[in-house]
């Protein structure tokens, strides 16, 4: 199972980068009320918007690589293996945006790493 790591950390990595691409995308949107007034200009907005749509694309792309690590690898090791992407958008926002990893969040990144390594050496 570990010589699917990189495709795992592919379709991972891909998936936050879709993260943070929708991030960016949304704070060049801003905010919007959920009304229906509103539907048609937040949705030109949010379709037209170049980080958005590169977002989408991530996803997509991250999809495509997950269904081919799911048809390799047992979904109980390859599901956990996710969570490697809350540390990368974990870190990806602090220095992109300049979120706070607060002691807290730091003790969640501590845990997640050290849970993501039990998992690769069960394979």
């Amino acid at each position: 199972m570990n010589k699917y790591l990189p495709l795992i950390l592919a379709g991972v990595l891909l998936n936050a980068a879709a993260q943070i691409c929708l991030k960016q995308g949304m704070k060049a949107v801003g905010p919007f009320a959920f009304v229906v007034e509103n539907i048609i200009p937040a949705s030109l907005k949010v379709m037209t918007n170049l980080f958005i749509l590169l977002g989408v694309g991530c996803y997509v792309v991250s999809v495509v690589i997950w269904l081919m690590v799911l048809s390799r690898v047992d979904v109980s090791y390859a599901y956990p293996m996710l969570s490697v992407g809350y540390i990368v958008t974990a870190f990806a926002g602090k220095a992109l945006f300049g979120e706070a990893l607060g002691p807290v969040r730091w003790s969640g990144i501590i845990v997640i790493c050290f849970g993501v390594y039990l998992i690769t050496r069960s394979a």
